[in-house]
């Protein structure tokens, strides 16, 4: 009788740990159902921005035409100076000394020649020895002349108004002809520089207005010079457009210039397919059933669709709004399959 009640007893706990199992078992989970678009090379909608350098109009690279030691550097990078401003002096020791001995030589040829003058006067002078005393001093002044021209290129100072970008040496170093000294970059009037593609050259002429942004500054360019694909190798030119209204716009620094209608040359995606964590820009793309995250780098835009520079490839299946999607979630097609992208 015993055997018979533990036999029921576990008979009854192992239906009770049956029926508990069964009612434990979790409901399957409904995939999140995504739309996806294929990447594709596309027109970015209301043009694209491109990179560019705010620059000076006016610019000068300063050198000597003689060797010489620097004597005095008088000023800064960054400092403001104004036409005809001394900035550096070289050595001009020996120089000095070749003027001093040549300015002697002037005298005496020039004492002589009126001498000669005098004799000629009476008489007691030929032709030929007046003009031979002319030649000698005509070749005396010459030789004071040019001195005095190698003694002020000495003497390194501003062309023009504007700021000292660089500055290549230091007081006590040897200089030779030619090597330069230090950068000078006029104030003023601006240019903006950017290098374009083909397809991004074409939307635009010369004469055209464009529209820049710099440090939070917005304004109006001028396009004065278009060269697109100028280079041979990389199918790139060069865009120069002169700014509008350049007052508080800072030279070097860095721009970009909406280039209207533009096409990119690149792949686009859509910016709400976008997500980021940080600083970092990513996408999730549709594979094998799963959302894979990844990390793009993405161009300016002016419309829904963004270049990308890098990270994606043609036909890549990229999941938009993601939403709360994480990395190698399973996921669900919705209906209608993959749209390409516009």
């Amino acid at each position: 009788m015993k055997l018979y009640t533990t036999l029921a007893l576990t008979g009854s706990l192992l239906g009770l740990l049956a029926c508990g199992h069964k009612e434990a078992r979790p409901e399957a989970k409904t995939l999140p159902k995504v739309a996806v678009a294929l990447v594709a090379g596309s027109q970015a909608e209301g043009g694209i921005w491109v990179a560019a350098t705010l620059q000076s109009t006016r610019t000068a690279t300063m050198a000597t035409r003689m060797a010489a030691q620097v004597k005095r550097v008088l000023v800064q990078e960054g400092q403001r100076v104004q036409a005809g401003t001394l900035l550096m002096a070289l050595g001009d020791e020996d120089l000095q000394g070749q003027l001093k001995a040549a300015e002697t030589g002037l005298a005496t040829t020039e004492a002589h020649h009126r001498r000669i003058q005098a004799l000629f006067a009476q008489k007691a002078a030929t032709p030929s020895e007046v003009e031979q005393a002319q030649a000698q001093m005509a070749q005396a002044q010459a030789g004071v002349s040019s001195l005095k021209a190698n003694i002020a290129y000495t003497q390194i100072r501003a062309p023009f108004s504007g700021v000292v970008q660089s500055r290549k040496v230091n007081e006590g170093d040897f200089v030779g002809p030619g090597m330069p000294l230090l950068e000078l970059v006029g104030e003023g009037e601006q240019e903006l520089v950017a290098t374009l593609s083909e397809s991004e050259g074409r939307s635009l002429k010369q004469g055209a207005k464009v529209r820049f942004e710099s440090e939070g500054t917005q304004g109006e360019a001028q396009v004065t010079a278009l060269a697109p694909g100028g280079d041979a190798f990389s199918h790139k030119g060069t865009l120069r457009a002169r700014v509008l209204s350049p007052k508080g716009l800072r030279q070097g620094s860095f721009a970009r210039i909406l280039l209207p209608g533009a096409k990119s040359d690149g792949l686009t995606v859509s910016r709400s397919a976008l997500v980021t964590r940080g600083e970092l820009t990513g996408v999730f793309v549709a594979k094998d059933g799963h959302a894979e995250l990844r990390w793009i780098t993405v161009g300016d835009g002016a419309g829904d669709s963004l270049p990308v520079r890098s990270g994606l490839k043609q036909e890549d299946r990229v999941i938009d709004r993601p939403g709360t999607l994480q990395d190698g979630q399973p996921i669900e097609l919705k209906a209608g399959g993959v749209n390409h992208a516009k």
